[in-house]
Formats: structure tokens, C-alpha cells, sequence
């Protein structure tokens, strides 16, 4: 990480320490973690602080390794201060909408910086549309927005199959915010990155879509 920006490297820690305090102490876990209930009764920290939480370690390595590949791309063309409001803007768009979609279900949970990372990701991917990743288990290199929107795609398989603690949809309130901050900081881009604003609204919309049907 000797090359990463000290904020990147800064949320990283933040994370991680975080989460491990989370998986060995239950309470701790329980007290901060996303929650209906809870957050109905007042505790609002909620909303912030499940986002630092995780549910188990490759959940955090899967987040946090989204952060380490595309954190650096925003912070350097927006600056430090932009990127943590984009970075906890997202994450609390993403919680909003996981509260307004289960808000009748007390006792519905879930955490992770998923929100957060998606938002990043988007941030990144409209401000450099021509990257590409290199993933371990694959040798060729991925462009990153086929990354991106497979992302929130599998996002959608996981909201729809509930087999998990992991805040599936905070993915879409995350990656709506980083997609709409972005663009209110940088409006340029809708007129040098046009096509990469429309390609990556796609999931977003096949989510609502799916919504106003009741499949999901």
C-alpha cells in the first residue's frame, strides 16, 4: 500500500479495525450494525456505522480490495475532501435506501462498506472510463466498467436470493450517490462521457425495474 493515498490507507485501517473489533466482540457487533428496529427507536449512528462493519473477513477483503483498486483514481483528479463526501455521502444514500425498502421489516440487519465502495467505484469509472483491472483469476484485463456493472448485477442476485447479512441493495443507494455527486462536482463529464453515464444507469434501472414489478 506504499503507494496509496493516506486517506485511502486511513479508511482502509478505519475498516478494518472496525470490523475486527465487530467479529470478536457480539455486542459491539449488535449495537452498531444496520438494523429497522434499532434505527427506529433513535439509534441513527446506525446508518454510519454499520458501513464499517463486516460480516466476516472475506467480506471486508472483497471491499476493501474495491477500494484499494479505484479510492486513488478519485482522491487524485477530485481531491481528499471530495473524495471522503463521496465516499460517505454514498455511504449513507446506500443505508437510506436499504431503510426505505425494508422499513416495515423490524428486524431486518445488515453491514458493510458496500455503499460506500460502490459509490467510489462509479465515482471512479466516470472519471476514468478507459481503466482496466487485473483480477487474480483472470489474465487478461477487465475494463472497469464491465467490472462495475457486474457488480451491482451479482448486487442484484444477492437481494434477490437473501441468503446473507450483506446490505445488497446499500450497493445501489451507494452507487446511485457516487454516481450523482460525481456528476454535480464534475457536470462536464455529461458532455465528454456521455456514453459511460447512460451504460452504467443500467443496473440502477433494471433494479427499480425489478422493484416495480415486486421481484425483488
Amino acid at each position: 500500500m506504499g503507494d496509496l493515498h493516506p486517506v485511502t490507507i486511513g479508511i482502509i485501517l478505519v475498516n478494518v479495525l472496525f470490523s475486527m473489533k465487530g467479529f470478536n466482540d457480539f455486542s459491539f457487533f449488535e449495537k452498531y450494525k444496520f438494523n429497522i428496529g434499532g434505527i427506529s427507536r433513535g439509534e441513527q449512528i446506525r446508518m454510519l456505522s454499520s458501513g464499517f462493519l463486516h460480516a466476516n473477513t472475506p467480506h471486508l477483503f472483497f471491499n476493501m480490495l474495491t477500494l484499494y483498486f479505484f479510492a486513488d483514481a478519485v482522491i487524485y483528479q477530485l481531491g481528499p475532501l471530495n473524495f471522503v463526501i463521496i465516499y460517505l455521502g454514498s455511504l449513507i444514500l446506500g443505508n437510506l435506501l436499504s431503510y426505505f425498502f425494508h422499513k416495515e421489516e423490524y428486524h431486518y440487519s445488515a453491514v458493510g462498506a458496500s455503499g460506500a465502495v460502490s459509490g467510489i467505484l462509479y465515482a471512479a469509472i466516470l472519471l476514468q472510463p478507459g481503466m482496466s483491472l487485473y483480477m487474480f483469476f483472470i489474465p487478461i484485463p477487465i475494463p472497469a466498467y464491465i467490472f462495475g456493472i457486474g457488480y451491482l448485477f451479482y448486487s442484484i442476485y444477492g437481494m434477490k436470493s437473501r441468503r446473507d447479512n450483506i446490505g445488497h441493495d446499500a450497493h445501489f443507494g451507494g452507487a446511485i450517490g457516487g454516481y450523482i455527486i460525481t456528476l454535480a462536482m464534475v457536470p462536464i463529464l455529461f458532455q465528454t462521457n456521455l456514453l459511460m453515464i447512460i451504460l452504467l444507469a443500467i443496473p440502477i434501472i433494471v433494479l427499480f425495474i425489478l422493484i416495480k414489478l415486486g421481484k425483488i
